[in-house]
């Protein structure tokens, strides 16, 4: 009896472990992309609010979140983006949870921050390429969000 016992709270015990694990996981990679989306914001040493409202809405829209939820989020991305010192911690934990195509909708993502303040800075394109190489998001997928990114803030715009 207490041996069966023991097995049925080591089973529930391994599925709040797992699950808790999961969370944390799902959590890290949400925080490390909304960090990659900040860091273009960033790149061209002019935040520019229009880029940050971009960077929320494209956190809120990829991962679902309500505004507090995406504000949360932002909110501790940009603190862990002001602690990192290199992209790695971020593009390894993306590396680890998404797939291709998910990727390729960060890249996209991250353009559309980009081009969200009207302008294209060379400092925001090097950036999304490094990330895009550090993805291993093919070139041509990396040239093709661009083109998408680009005319959907230009949709934006008008």
């Amino acid at each position: 009896m207490i041996e069966r016992l023991k097995r049925i709270l080591d089973a529930q015990l391994a599925r709040v472990t797992t699950a808790t694990a999961d969370h944390e996981r799902e959590r890290g990679h949400r925080l490390a992309a909304a960090a990659l989306l900040l860091e273009t914001a960033r790149a061209d040493y002019d935040v520019d609010p229009s880029e940050l409202a971009a960077a929320e809405r494209a956190v809120r829209a990829a991962f679902g979140l309500d505004d507090a939820e995406a504000a949360e989020l932002v909110e501790l991305a940009e603190d862990r983006a002001r602690e990192a010192v290199s992209l790695y911690e971020f593009t390894s934990a993306v590396n680890a949870a998404l797939e291709a195509d998910q990727k390729s909708q960060l890249i996209q993502l991250m353009w559309e921050v980009a081009f969200s303040d009207g302008a294209l800075d060379k400092h925001e394109e090097h950036l999304v390429r490094r990330v895009a190489d550090l993805l291993h998001v093919p070139h041509r997928e990396f040239i093709r969000t661009k083109h998408v990114a680009e005319e959907r803030m230009r949709g934006h715009s008008r």
